[in-house]
């Protein structure tokens, strides 16, 4: 049984893509901050376990990979989808809010993705990064989140080159809005009540609707999957046609 290490599972797109790999077979760590909501993941399938705290340190991902192992005895993919987007511009932005984002949406990643590389060489594994729209386009008033973002992809790009020889596959996703509590949180930068936001949205998006974080599970799971053994260093677009 292949066996997946899932950060930011306890909600939305995390939580999709957990349930997502569990009703395919696999064997899923999902990992978050919320205990309570990771075991309601969990109760979902006997093939998800969790793992619950902060991943700030590269001890933390450490940690993680370690209890992954101890737990299923072999990684063949990790995805990197915690993440957070703090709102503001560079006037508006602090020093806590910056190091905060770019630690959960960047830093860990990489800590993550080394700590498991070991593990990938060996089951010619694949990396998979949730980044965003914004992070190949940027929006207004989400600096340090469209940074975090596009780093991210560069970091995609980067680790795919240096081990496509070794036969691991790192790609990203870049979704545009995604009906989850971070979409419904933009009403308030908006001014708006969370309804009039979401329709705002949809609206704005050629095939007028927003995507369910299962769109964005499946287009993962795909990835994971040999049936993408020859696709590496992309940012994909999952995003209604916006970015055409």
């Amino acid at each position: 049984m292949n066996v997946v290490l899932i950060t930011g599972a306890s909600s939305g797109i995390g939580a999709a893509i957990a349930i997502e790999f569990a009703d395919a077979g696999w064997s899923v760590m999902a990992a978050g901050r919320d205990e309570g909501r990771l075991e309601e993941v969990a109760d979902v399938s006997d093939n998800i376990s969790t793992w619950a705290g902060d991943l700030v340190e590269s001890e933390d991902c450490d940690e993680l990979v370690a209890e992954t192992l101890d737990e299923f005895g072999a990684i063949d993919c990790l995805v990197n989808s915690a993440g957070v987007l703090p709102r503001g511009d560079a006037a508006d932005t602090s020093d806590d809010d910056w190091r905060e984002t770019m630690t959960i949406n960047l830093d860990v990643p990489f800590y993550l993705s080394r700590a498991a590389l070991p593990e990938l060489l060996k089951a010619a594994g694949s990396i998979i990064n949730i980044s965003s729209f914004w992070g190949l386009r940027a929006g207004a008033r989400a600096l340090a989140y469209c940074v975090s973002k596009g780093g991210l992809i560069q970091l995609t790009r980067a680790m795919a080159l240096d081990h496509a020889a070794d036969g691991v596959r790192v790609n990203a996703i870049c979704p545009g809005g995604v009906d989850t509590p971070m979409l419904a949180e933009g009403a308030t930068e908006a001014n708006s009540d969370v309804d009039s936001f979401l329709s705002m949205v949809a609206d704005n998006s050629p095939n007028k609707r927003i995507a369910d974080p299962g769109d964005i599970a499946a287009l993962v799971l795909f990835l994971a999957s040999d049936a993408a053994k020859h696709i590496t260093g992309t940012a994909i677009p999952i995003d209604g046609g916006l970015q055409a």
